[in-house]
């Protein structure tokens, strides 16, 4: 990589022709159990611009919040915090008749085109819908607007009359895209607009959404999973994980020099077609953190191949730090789940419970490899904690031993305000999110692919 780092106080730049800014955005959901106190983080803190006129990629992993981000713009969901300025109004502070008139410029297309469309209303009466909503000019002039929408989608104006049940599921993305233009937005979020359609029909829509971005001067979010569809219509990409904005710039910058980690095991997914390329894939162990609680510090603590380490375990072996790593979130798991009477008395009786044997984890996570006498005293330690339930006295244990930075550890005392901050790594602006930028803690280059198999 050959990113210039410095570090970036104001994380969004302002410009003349943005569109949307957001800044600061949470969208949190409280739980409905007695128990569920904890809100899930779907959108933790999010900062960024949109561009008029461009497209702008979301991408990221199922449930790290893409959805709801997109969602939130909308004012689908209710944003628990932060600011969505459009066209510089805030829409967070926006209500009845001015919520109602600002929904003109802002639409969604949505993933499935079969569950958004009325089988009881023929496609006219589905088109025509939001103009009757909002009571646009005259219902004369309504259906005539409806035609030529079906013009511009590429369908015939005598599908007017037809139910969706009539059509592929291209043609009924195409009417879903209709009907998004009909009060003629400004603003448009696509939620994976092409993921339930065959490849071949894929193509067609990408198509389709170009020419109509030029021809009605559209600003997409364009929300996906196919990073080769991203890499194809998008402008910039944002990179999104467990509610937080990895890294965002210049598509083409972000897919040939990416500055993250998680950006560089996504990115390492995309299938190769050429069968003798000798591209290695960053293998991320484990599976993203409950949003309800999530690591304090990075986000992408719990996984990362290229996480700081404690002073004095560098050069621990990275077998090692990968079973630490996964028995720290077993811990985690464990303190929250709640024993039951049966499973307490079982365990008072010396029974097995299904909280298992801590012994037989230590030996399926470190029984066949060679640790330091020093770490293997710890572990036993942490191991004797969990033993007796005292998961919290393990974690701490734990966490004395082997916190870093990237834990949210400063000093050797955690600290859960303490995230990485947004570092602008090139000349074009791009954006990653990451201790590894600060020059306290800068590695070469190769730090990333050097632990893409830990």
């Amino acid at each position: 990589m050959s990113q210039t780092v410095t570090p970036d106080s104001d994380p969004v730049q302002e410009n003349d022709d943005v569109m949307v800014e957001i800044r600061d955005l949470k969208t949190y959901y409280q739980g409905t159990g007695l128990f569920d106190r904890n809100p899930v983080k779907a959108v933790d803190g999010v900062s960024f611009d949109i561009h008029r006129g461009e497209t702008l990629g979301l991408v990221g992993e199922s449930g790290c919040g893409k959805t709801t981000l997109g969602r939130t713009l909308l004012q689908l969901e209710t944003a628990t915090a932060g600011e969505i300025r459009f066209n510089g109004t805030d829409v967070t502070t926006l209500s009845g008749d001015d919520l109602y008139e600002w929904r003109r410029n802002a639409q969604m297309v949505f993933q499935d085109p079969d569950s958004s469309l009325n089988d009881r209303m023929t496609i006219g009466e589905i088109i025509r819908e939001p103009l009757d909503v909002h009571e646009w000019k005259t219902p004369r002039e309504r259906k005539q607007h409806v035609r030529e929408l079906l013009d511009a989608v590429g369908l015939q104006r005598e599908h007017y009359f037809r139910y969706p049940h009539q059509f592929s599921g291209g043609q009924r993305q195409r009417i879903g895209i209709a009907r998004t233009l009909a009060l003629e937005p400004e603003f448009i979020v696509l939620d994976e607009p092409v993921s339930a359609l065959d490849v071949s029909v894929q193509a067609e829509i990408i198509n389709l959404l170009e020419d109509l971005q030029e021809e009605f001067d559209l600003t997409y979010l364009f929300i996906a999973h196919d990073l080769s569809v991203v890499r194809h219509i998008c402008d910039r990409v944002a990179v999104m994980y467990l509610g937080h904005i990895m890294e965002i710039g210049p598509t083409e910058e972000l897919f040939t020099d990416p500055a993250n980690p998680y950006t560089h095991a996504l990115l390492s997914a995309i299938p190769e077609p050429n069968p003798t390329s000798d591209k290695e894939r960053i293998v991320l162990h484990g599976t993203p953190p409950n949003p309800r609680y999530p690591p304090s510090g990075c986000p992408f603590s719990t996984r990362c191949p290229a996480r700081i380490r404690p002073d004095g375990f560098e050069t621990l072996d990275d077998e090692i730090w990968t079973g630490i790593r996964i028995l720290r979130e077993l811990l985690r798991e464990r303190r929250r789940a709640e024993r039951s009477i049966r499973e307490r008395i079982r365990g008072r009786l010396g029974y097995e419970t299904r909280f298992g044997n801590m012994d037989e984890t230590y030996q399926e996570l470190f029984g066949e490899l060679d640790v330091p006498a020093e770490v293997e005293d710890i572990l036993q330690s942490v191991i004797e904690h969990a033993s007796r339930h005292d998961e919290q006295c393990a974690i701490d244990e734990l966490n004395d031993a082997f916190g870093s930075v990237c834990d949210g550890f400063v000093d050797s005392v955690e600290d859960e305000t303490h995230k990485p901050e947004l570092y602008t790594v090139s000349e074009s602006g791009r954006k990653s999110y990451c201790h590894r930028h600060d020059e306290t803690y800068r590695e070469p280059d190769t730090v990333f692919e050097d632990r893409s198999n830990s």
